[in-house]
């Protein structure tokens, strides 16, 4: 099972040494970095060389990035101005589409396997206007990202357009066929559920994000700390048609100062639970 970190847990500061080093010393060699300028300046070729030079020295890959949604203004991610790939004015989407080829030309000099993109802003709707927008945005992406080796992985989010079957629809009206899902099992839990949400982009994911909450908010909990029932959920993750990695994506305010070691006693019953639910040979 492939154990990888968000940091979006310290997306309110900036990465440094002491968080690789304590992600590493948790015993996880994998992280997936979450493009905020007041994080990591993923436009820097300082920063993408100093970040080069830390993941080796640690001995951790980069998984994936997660894209920029939003331009920090104020050096905390929250105060940000949103951006969107479906933006319904050209210039706004125009500026996105550069914004997030930026952070794809990291590739150049630190591979990872996935950019997680998000379809839409937060309660953008699936207006046939956001989804042109979004194609047009996403086709030339696509190919960009082809090219550094980066497959984009679109997430579902707690909005219309990034739901689950708006999703399916866009790839199947659009034929961008090159592009996967993330499964975020969070927004699944909080619109419509994880088995209906799943079963739907199932063939298509490749990375997720893991993490819990009590059915209504966004909480970004540890697992089982909220109301997801992990048992089916992994039942799930073990008849997919991949291997899907394990990605952890928490909340600073949503996790305690511990959070390290408590991932790691999460990731090894997640690693456990998968393992029991998997056939043995003679079943197979």
């Amino acid at each position: 099972m492939d154990r990888v970190f968000s940091t979006y847990r310290y997306v309110n500061q900036p990465l440094s040494t002491v968080t690789l080093s304590a992600i590493r010393d948790a015993g996880i060699t994998k992280i997936e970095l979450f493009c905020s300028g007041a994080h990591f300046d993923y436009s820097s070729t300082e920063a993408i060389r100093d970040l080069s030079n830390w993941l080796q020295e640690r001995g951790i890959e980069l998984h994936s990035l997660h894209s920029p949604t939003q331009r920090d203004t104020a050096g905390r991610h929250e105060s940000g101005t949103p951006i969107s790939i479906s933006d319904g004015e050209r210039t706004r989407r125009l500026d996105a589409v550069d914004e997030v080829k930026r952070a794809i030309d990291v590739a150049e000099r630190i591979p990872f396997k996935y950019l997680v993109q998000h379809l839409g802003s937060s309660r953008q709707s699936a207006d046939p206007r956001f989804i042109d927008a979004a194609f047009n945005s996403l086709e030339h992406l696509a190919i960009f990202a082809k090219q550094r080796g980066v497959t984009i992985a679109v997430e579902n989010t707690p909005n219309e357009l990034g739901a689950p079957q708006s999703l399916l629809n866009f790839i199947k009206e659009t034929h961008l066929h090159d592009l996967r899902f993330c499964f975020d099992t969070g927004h699944a839990n909080i619109e419509g559920g994880i088995p209906a949400a799943f079963e739907l982009m199932r063939e298509r994911v490749v990375t997720t994000h893991i993490h819990d909450n009590h059915g209504e908010d966004d909480e970004h909990l540890l697992p089982y700390e909220g109301k997801i029932d992990w048992d089916a959920t992994l039942q799930l993750f073990v008849d997919a048609p991949h291997n899907l990695p394990i990605v952890l994506e928490l909340k600073e305010s949503a996790t305690p100062s511990d959070v390290l070691g408590k991932a790691r006693a999460t990731f090894d019953r997640i690693e456990n639970e998968l393992e029991s639910k998997r056939p043995s040979p003679t079943q197979s």
